[in-house]
């Protein structure tokens, strides 16, 4: 699906081509073929969810360049995003998403918007950030990953609801296997748990 923008749009959404070049050329192809799955479906959600045209645009645009990072060596992971907790200098993958922020800001990218969705898409929305939640969601079940395919069609239906299953399953998961949830985790969980959620099941493949 091609991306639909809106007529007048930020720079660094404008220039959207140039940037999405950069991360081809960082990613290894299979890569690059999940982000162009996750782009495509954050920006199907946000058009199910009726945001506005430059949300969408910007859903878009944050999927594109999610893991631009996700290639890197760990050392240079840990050294563009400096550990937070002991998740973080024990599994330094967890930080490529700051990372990505990290090296888009370096390279003049400003749209707090998108940073912010690709700095969170490992560990979750913060802030009520609904571009954020829906490159999250569309991260974890891009129909390449053969998982999740609940959490997709309900996206396409319920933001709000796909996300608390997003969130909630892969807490529950973790916490019933003894593995310790990265900090940014609870806290999107716990910020989550005002509206009730149904039980859920096991969310795959969000590295």
């Amino acid at each position: 699906m091609a991306v639909r923008f809106p007529q007048a749009l930020p720079e660094a959404l404008a220039e959207l081509p140039l940037w999405q070049e950069r991360v081809r050329l960082m990613v290894k192809p299979r890569r690059y073929e999940h982000v162009l799955r996750v782009a495509d479906l954050a920006q199907q959600i946000a058009e199910a969810a009726r945001l506005g045209a430059d949300e969408v645009a910007r859903a878009y645009a944050a999927g594109i360049l999610h893991d631009l990072a996700r290639d890197l060596p760990e050392s240079e992971l840990l050294r563009l995003a400096p550990p937070e907790c002991d998740i973080d200098a024990n599994h330094p993958l967890a930080l490529h998403g700051r990372a990505a922020r990290t090296l888009l800001e370096h390279w003049g990218y400003r749209d707090e918007l998108v940073l912010a969705a690709v700095e969170d898409h490992t560990t979750g929305p913060r802030g009520g950030n609904r571009v954020a939640a829906c490159v999250y969601i569309a991260d974890v079940s891009e129909p390449g990953r053969g998982v999740n395919a609940d959490i997709r069609e309900l996206a396409l239906w319920d933001l709000d609801a796909a996300l608390r299953r997003s969130v909630t399953s892969k807490v529950t998961y973790l916490q019933g296997k003894g593995i310790p949830v990265h900090p940014r985790t609870l806290a999107a969980y716990h910020d989550l748990q005002a509206v009730p959620a149904p039980a859920e099941t096991h969310v795959k493949g969000s590295d």
